[in-house]
């Protein structure tokens, strides 16, 4: 049976299992409203998360058939998977910013196959040899995760108070992990009477242990150059200046002095940025930075998807280096390399 751990102020949390992933488990969180819970995210769409989801709910004295909304913090799987089961059973209505709504809407427009092709095409630009290439073109088309999500019914706008009735719930856009994530700030006296300013459901922008993953912005019809570093850094700040007096994050736990720990994370991409410019003291493709940049283990030990996503953080490190003028492409280099300007 799941158990549901109580925060107390009407704010309960449920660990809803990850299947085959090193997180664990998404929190989802149950915050009673004068209409009924409300879900903040949901987990992934999975037999077993959906058992845990469930019992969970009554654990708490409720039921998925109760439930009156869903707020998602952002559009990936292990957040927004089960919103659509949720809504079929409930009827609830589900919030999300339109930024990743628009995600949403292109991945489910696409078809797999598109997906694919555009995965490979941005290694083989950013310098991947070939052999880790060609599994990609060689895939016959499938479903992945997140392509076929449910669309949300709501946007959230930056800035609003939510429509919970004997809440105030406010949306703080922090993009960064994904262009629409969201905060949500509990702008309600702590519970314990904890010293701040209210309680923070951080999503995954501000974790106590972890640093989330700050890649690419992808959209096969997109060439947008965008910086999502540089995005994620800025909403650190404004969440810093929020001093929430207890973050509740989607993993690990809950933790106070969220100022404190958006403080830490601006300190490390700070020398992350320093490290990576006395790596361009040579050109280097995006793919050469990843298997040269300090991971939790060994390049050489690093799962193949894993690569693909460690690509994708070089590259949106590289492009923050690019934006402030402290690293530039090397002329008519293919695929393309980069050097400390």
């Amino acid at each position: 049976m799941t158990q549901a751990t109580d925060h107390r102020g009407g704010v309960r949390s449920l660990c809803v299992p990850i299947p085959d992933n090193p997180l664990g488990h998404t929190l989802v969180y149950v915050v009673d409203t004068g209409r009924g819970p409300v879900l903040i995210d949901t987990g992934w769409d999975d037999p077993e998360s959906w058992e845990a989801l469930t019992e969970g709910l009554t654990a708490c004295g409720t039921s998925v058939a109760e439930i009156h909304g869903v707020v998602i913090t952002h559009h990936h799987p292990d957040h927004h998977g089960l919103s659509g089961r949720v809504r079929e059973a409930s009827g609830a209505w589900i919030a999300m910013h339109a930024a990743d709504t628009a995600v949403v809407r292109r991945t489910r427009a696409a078809p797999a196959e598109r997906w694919f092709a555009y995965m490979a095409d941005k290694l083989a630009a950013a310098g991947a040899p070939e052999e880790h290439i060609a599994p990609l073109r060689a895939a016959p088309p499938r479903t992945l995760p997140g392509l076929s999500t449910t669309l949300p019914d709501r946007d959230i706008a930056p800035g609003e108070l939510l429509d919970l009735p004997g809440r105030r719930l406010r949306a703080i856009w922090t993009p960064g992990h994904t262009p629409g994530h969201v905060c949500l700030h509990l702008e309600e006296t702590h519970p314990a009477r904890l010293p701040g300013h209210g309680r923070l459901f951080s999503g995954d922008h501000l974790l106590p242990e972890i640093t989330p993953h700050i890649g690419l912005y992808e959209d096969p019809d997109d060439s947008t150059v965008t910086d999502p570093l540089g995005d994620y850094l800025d909403s650190l700040e404004r969440v810093g200046r929020l001093a929430p007096a207890e973050v509740l994050p989607a993993h690990q736990h809950p933790f106070p002095h969220g100022a404190a720990r958006a403080g830490e994370l601006l300190t490390h991409h700070e020398a992350r940025l320093a490290s990576l410019l006395a790596l361009l003291a040579e050109p280097l493709t995006p793919w050469q930075l990843a298997e040269r940049m300090e991971w939790n283990r060994p390049w050489d030990q690093i799962p193949y998807g894993s690569r693909n996503i460690a690509v994708s953080e070089a590259e949106s490190h590289l492009r923050r280096l690019v934006k402030l003028g402290r690293a530039e492409a090397v002329a008519g280099s293919d695929p393309v390399t980069y050097v400390a300007a």
